[in-house]
């Protein structure tokens, strides 16, 4: 018959002075505990783990400062030490561990180098500070970590002397730091790779040969390779020697994802319909980590938004073009868009660069060829466009699907120039989000979004039809239809406005790991002319939601009303969908 296992409650911790973080600290180290609250230790496993927990109990005190502390491990009143694990009994009933920890030491001498200029030493390991075990070790890696950041990469702790004075409960530390010599970057060897070409790799990672040795460009050429999405596993290891002339070669050992790869996407609402998308990739399409993605997107189906829009594009893009944090990026689409108030048949064409200029700001720019007709309220139009797309991003969300912290702010500004029925100007368009948890284990989210737009330059008749500004909608304000809020022309006739601002909040609260609770309240206005908030109208739409945690992002279910015009509180709007409203 298999035994019980040993409950967690029957492991007692016993000490002689009782401090909470002590005690926290040794429960944590406890293998004996770990097991009982598991409950799947035998009586072997348990006596096994409590002859272990002596050395961990003593690490326990070491790392808060005690050092001569005394430790018994007593099962069903015997010391674990002499019991053999073989010759375990067959149930266990209690464990006890007791612990004398005996007097706090104190650092007499906190003494470590040389150090590089600029190293910042742990502020808990100085003289007259609680001699926590760690704060050495943590002094220690920051010393070394100084050198290296100095060039010196084969920097290394060479001595260390550690006194404990037990008459005057002290600590005396002294480490010694070897700096080894100033290194420059050697070559870039790639290992691992079959599909993916080996000068792309050094190109696309871009590490500086011959440069002066930095962790830094180390971590950022990594992460230039992993956000080709060509490889599922980067890592860079520095040579055990250096060579010669003082130079480190550095070796990327990269695992190569599968090429190609699709996927779908779907969104519902009762006013909007249905909208579904499907995507293709290659990630490796030439040898050098270059990216297609061909995707397909129909939207508005059985929804009270005119019709149903098409949309097919194809982009490519390639990774460490003139500069390792340059991507190229050539785009072609086509697309219908059948709006409440436009009928939309466009081609576009556009070519140009995305830099990434930290891990959390991008820039973009390119130029590009529009060709469309159009069906509007003001007759039948076609144009062309040259464009001159813009755009600046600095992202430090916590999670792009599922925020809870940090903001997002983006810019886009594009100049174009008519031809045919359109006339010159630019569109630009802000968007800004901001989000702050709180309360137990933050499980209340505050998210807060605001949205500027603004056509220069054109009027409302020569202004490019998909340029111009709507409001309503899951993007906008929920509960109001899609794309309501417009320019009167007068005769039942509308036209999008020149101008736009919205503003969202939402409170968004996590009853479970699982599932979440939204409120929200949404507002829109357009213009008619550039400048927002001169002249033109708002709405409002506000509601509830649930939000279910997929582990990938949370599926969204939104139900909202409108709370400004005449149909106020009396229809109710349906939007589900994959992650956050925004």
């Amino acid at each position: 018959m298999t035994a019980a296992p040993l409950p967690a409650q029957d492991v007692q911790f016993r000490l002689t002075t009782e401090d909470a973080g002590l005690r926290s600290t040794l429960r944590q180290a406890s293998l004996t505990a770990a097991l009982a609250a598991e409950g799947t230790g035998t009586p072997q496993d348990i006596v096994a783990a409590a002859q272990a927990d002596y050395r961990r109990m003593l690490t326990g005190l070491y790392a808060e400062g005690f050092y001569g502390g005394t430790v018994s491990i007593l099962i069903d009143g015997r010391e674990a030490a002499g019991l053999a694990p073989l010759d375990a009994p067959a149930t266990i009933g209690s464990v006890e561990i007791r612990v004398t920890p005996g007097p706090r030491f104190s650092f007499g001498q906190a003494g470590i180098g040389p150090l590089a200029p600029g190293t910042t030493l742990p502020e808990g390991f100085q003289p007259g500070a609680v001699a926590r075990s760690n704060m050495a070790r943590a002094a220690a890696i920051a010393a070394v970590d100084g050198w290296r950041d100095a060039g010196h990469a084969k920097a290394t702790p060479d001595s260390q002397d550690i006194t404990a004075v037990h008459s005057e409960n002290r600590l005396d530390v002294s480490i010694g730091i070897d700096p080894g010599p100033r290194l420059t970057f050697g070559p870039l060897i790639p290992s691992g790779n079959v599909a993916v070409r080996s000068e792309r790799i050094v190109e696309i990672a871009g590490l500086p040969e011959g440069t002066v040795f930095s962790p830094e460009e180390v971590s950022l050429a990594a992460q230039r390779l992993r956000r080709t999405g060509a490889f599922s596993a980067v890592t860079l290891t520095e040579a055990e020697d250096y060579t010669a002339d003082f130079t480190l070669p550095i070796t990327a050992q990269v695992a190569e994802e599968k090429p190609r790869r699709f996927g779908f996407g779907l969104e519902y609402s009762t006013v909007e319909g249905l909208g579904l998308s499907g995507y293709w990739m290659h990630r490796n399409l030439l040898g050098g980590a270059e990216n297609l993605r061909v995707e397909a997107d129909i939207s508005g189906l059985g929804g009270e938004t005119g019709g149903t829009d098409y949309r097919l594009s194809a982009d490519f893009r390639r990774p460490g073009t003139l500069h390792p944090d340059n991507d190229l990026l050539i785009g072609a689409s086509i697309e219908r868009l059948d709006e409440p108030d436009f009928f939309l048949d466009q081609i576009a064409l556009e070519a140009g660069f995305a830099r990434r200029v930290s891990e959390q700001r991008t820039a973009s720019g390119a130029i590009g060829f529009v060709a469309a007709t159009v069906e509007d309220d003001l007759g039948s139009r076609s144009y062309q466009l040259l464009t001159l797309p813009l755009t600046g991003t600095e992202d430090r969300r916590d999670d792009p699907l599922d925020p809870a912290s940090g903001f997002y702010l983006s810019l886009d500004i594009t100049p174009f120039l008519g031809f045919g029925d359109a006339g010159s100007g630019a569109r630009i368009y802000a968007d800004g989000r901001a989000y702050r948890s709180f309360g137990t284990d933050d499980r209340v989210t505050l998210a807060f979004r605001g949205q500027l737009g603004s056509v220069i330059g054109t009027g409302l008749s020569d202004s490019p039809s998909d340029y111009l500004f709507y409001s309503g909608g899951g993007d906008t304000v929920r509960g109001q239809p899609y794309q309501s809020l417009a320019i009167d022309l007068g005769g039942g006739n509308e036209i999008g406005g020149l101008s736009f601002a919205a503003a969202s909040i939402e409170a968004r609260v996590d009853v479970t790991n699982k599932i979440g609770l939204v409120g929200f309240y949404d507002a829109g206005f357009v213009g008619d002319t550039a400048t927002p908030f001169e002249s033109g109208d708002w709405h409002a739409g506000a509601g509830v939601g649930i939000r279910y945690n997929t582990g990938l992002g949370p599926i969204r279910v939104d139900l909202a009303t409108p709370v400004t015009g005449p149909d106020a509180g009396g229809s109710l709007s349906f939007y589900v969908g994959i992650g956050q409203a925004f």
